[in-house]
């Protein structure tokens, strides 16, 4: 059946860390080995020289960190692989939440020198709470990082996952000579800044042989035994199975950015990775083989290309086939849209596509008809469910320093908003915008953005706002006069749902117990259907 080698043809996967773990570097070594890209950008000092291929903004190459999920697609070994670059910063922790919502896998980079870090931890509940199954990759093991034995226990400890290695490292710091990889029997030695070839390739069918001792000198091969020895003893094979339900997950040494290590994930990334998946909605769960085109929305993204000032929507297919042209039904604008130039990225770089199919990304030309969570189907009403707007933690009013620019601030905010990097309300009783976002480092971009992509020049004031709860209830008198009365703290998000905006925990406490018949909301999911 087409369909069902489509699928299997595909993969379809976020890289997430924390940041400067090396994840945008890991990324272009993927893309090198694809044969996607012939020069990887050089990330030093925090200062990108030539710029990484993922980071595409501008404000992206100056801070040298990754703020937005790009999306490349390319090929290896026949397999068409979907690869998401999320943001490692946690002010952009949204965006990387979303982003897993649109991945069968992941892969995680921890560094070996600092270990498991603070935003390495959140990106793992998420990942836990959807059994998403994670492949582990330890970077920078040419530098002088922690034992390996101690940083894997820490991993499993701090992240409550177990651990499966499926390449050992031979030394680390200057003396790291490469990788023995525990599945092929084999020795994979490595010179700096080179792309690995075969001839790097040390094929040995027992770990005994003298010609270990050779190549590695004495010392070295015999810690390597002894290191194989007792790690084959622990884990044995690989219950592949086990992977696909998130119980465990492979490991894998290297140094991204001197290609140590990479081949030999991407190679079983191919071999044990699950395909796309089948998916819950909120009325079913829908087939990933079915003939029916089902997809959402999981991403906008304004002023992809800053000459044309488009706006586009990362739309994840879920079955069937999306193809050029053809009309597919709008859930909540119930109404048919088509689409004549849908794109395949390879980041900043745009190429029309002709078709789509399950666990496949499409950029799709969008004038505003577009939010995150949006379903498109052939005709069946429902939303792909756990698409989650979390509340945001820090409230700013957006001060416009150019009445005369008004138009472009309104437009810039709704749009900026849109892409889910913020959260805009509007205050009852007056016309006060306050954002919401997760962190600092966000204010920055927006008001960056506002400057440069619309013209509109803000400034931000700080409100002493502890977090936003949206309401609802059965009786709409209890809301109305909840609004009445708490009108400082009270407004609306974009959609027009009601929004409370809490001083305190204590103040947010003492109103849940005093308005029973009001329900308090931390996530906007719950009007994803409204």
């Amino acid at each position: 059946m087409k369909y069902h080698e489509e699928i299997m043809h595909r993969r379809t996967f976020a890289i997430i860390s924390h940041p400067d773990a090396g994840k945008t570097t890991l990324t272009e070594k993927f893309l090198l080995f694809g044969g996607a890209i012939q020069v990887a950008g050089a990330v030093k000092s925090n200062k990108i020289k030539k710029s990484a291929t993922s980071d595409f903004m501008e404000i992206e190459r100056q801070r040298g960190i990754s703020v937005a999920t790009s999306v490349m697609s390319f090929e290896y070994q026949d397999i068409l692989i979907n690869l998401l670059d999320t943001p490692g910063h946690k002010d952009f922790a949204e965006d990387t939440f979303r982003t897993l919502t649109a991945v069968d896998s992941v892969i995680l980079v921890v560094d070996s020198v600092n270990g498991v870090e603070e935003q390495t931890r959140r990106l793992m509940e998420v990942c836990r709470m959807r059994d998403t199954p994670v492949i582990v990759f330890i970077n920078k093991m040419d530098r002088d990082g922690k034992n390996r034995f101690d940083l894997l226990e820490e991993i499993e400890k701090e992240l409550s996952i177990s651990l499966h290695p499926m390449t050992w490292p031979i030394n680390s710091g200057k003396d790291f000579k490469g990788v023995y990889n525990l599945y092929d029997k084999n020795i994979r030695l490595f010179t700096a800044n080179t792309k690995a070839d075969e001839e790097d390739t040390l094929a040995i069918s027992d770990i005994d042989d003298p010609i270990l001792d050779t190549r590695l000198g004495s010392p070295d091969a015999a810690l390597l035994r002894e290191d194989v020895e007792l790690v084959d003893g622990v884990n044995g094979e690989l219950n592949v199975a086990d992977y696909l339900a998130a119980r465990v997950s492979p490991v894998f040494f290297g140094s991204a950015i001197n290609n140590f290590g990479v081949k030999e994930m991407l190679d079983t990334f191919i071999r044990i990775a699950p395909p796309p998946q089948s998916r819950d909605t909120s009325t079913r769960k829908v087939d990933v083989e079915e003939e029916k085109l089902s997809g959402f929305i999981f991403k906008i993204h304004a002023n992809l290309d800053p000459k044309h000032r488009d706006r586009i929507a990362f739309f994840r297919v879920c079955s069937g086939k999306f193809e050029r042209n053809k009309y597919f039904h709008h859930v909540r604008l119930d109404k048919d849209v088509r689409f004549s130039n849908p794109y395949s990225f390879m980041a900043r770089d745009k190429s029309i596509i002709q078709d789509a199919y399950a666990g496949d990304v499409v950029g799709l030309f969008d004038t505003g008809n577009f939010k995150i969570g949006d379903t498109l189907t052939e005709g069946e009403d429902f939303y792909f469910t756990g698409i989650p707007s979390f509340s945001p933690e820090i409230f700013k009013e957006v001060i416009n320093k150019d009445p005369m620019k008004t138009k472009q601030l309104e437009k810039g905010l709704l749009q900026l908003t849109d892409e889910g990097v913020a959260q805009l309300f509007t205050q009852f009783g007056g016309t006060k915008k306050i954002v919401g976002c997760v962190g600092e480092l966000q204010f920055e971009v927006i008001q960056y953005r506002l400057l440069h992509e619309y013209g509109a020049s803000v400034e931000f004031r700080a409100l002493p706002f502890y977090k936003a709860c949206w309401l609802t209830s059965k009786d709409s008198k209890k809301l109305e006069d909840f609004g009445k009365f708490k009108q400082v703290n009270t407004g609306e998000d974009k959609d027009g749902n009601m929004v409370y905006l809490a001083q305190s925990e204590w103040f947010l406490n003492t109103e849940m117990t005093n308005n029973p018949d009001i329900e308090f909301h931390f996530s906007s999911e719950i009007h994803k259907s409204a």
